[in-house]
């Protein structure tokens, strides 16, 4: 019992530290030419909803349907499925989450698939009802297209999580 409660302070602490960090994906801006640290444009949103799932012991496996919103062009958006699989420590389940990353590339050029790829990194999760949690994943295209490299989640369930984290994007259409 100590070592849940233990976990769940210490995802809860490295989320709110994580908070301050993920606050840069704000989505209303009226500055189109953020830039990012590694000196790109944040070009638009990708937004996720995460499929319901069980964390067994030794991790977790779930769907993802995401939708890239561009803050250029008006309404131009482009649709990804796939999946995140953890592996570690995930007990409890999630009836459904949501996941929103900043995208930049070095112009504001993007094309349609660009984000597709495979990411991975580190997760930490708490949930007791609504819980939040943060991910920390590099990776995607070999090209210079790039998710923010901290995200945070919002989820409903029953769930702690310290994992070692996949995720796959696929383009639809």
């Amino acid at each position: 019992m100590k070592k849940t409660i233990a976990v769940l302070l210490g995802a809860a602490a490295l989320t709110q530290v994580c908070i301050s960090s993920a606050n840069s994906a704000d989505l209303v801006t009226t500055r189109p030419q953020q830039t990012d640290v590694q000196g790109g444009v944040k070009i638009g949103y990708l937004d996720c909803l995460i499929g319901p799932g069980v964390g067994y012991l030794l991790g977790s496996s779930k769907t993802v349907d995401c939708t890239f919103h561009s803050s250029f062009g008006g309404d131009r958006v482009d649709h990804y499925s796939g999946s995140i699989r953890k592996f570690g420590v995930d007990l409890g389940f999630t009836t459904r989450g949501r996941l929103i990353w900043a995208v930049f590339a070095p112009t504001s050029g993007y094309h349609h698939g660009s984000l597709a790829g495979l990411y991975q990194g580190a997760t930490a999760e708490a949930t007791v009802a609504a819980g939040v949690g943060t991910n920390i994943l590099f990776g995607g295209t070999e090209g210079s297209i790039h998710l923010q490299t901290i995200s945070v989640t919002g989820q409903l369930g029953l769930n702690v999580a310290a994992t070692g984290t996949s995720m796959t994007l696929t383009p639809e259409g």
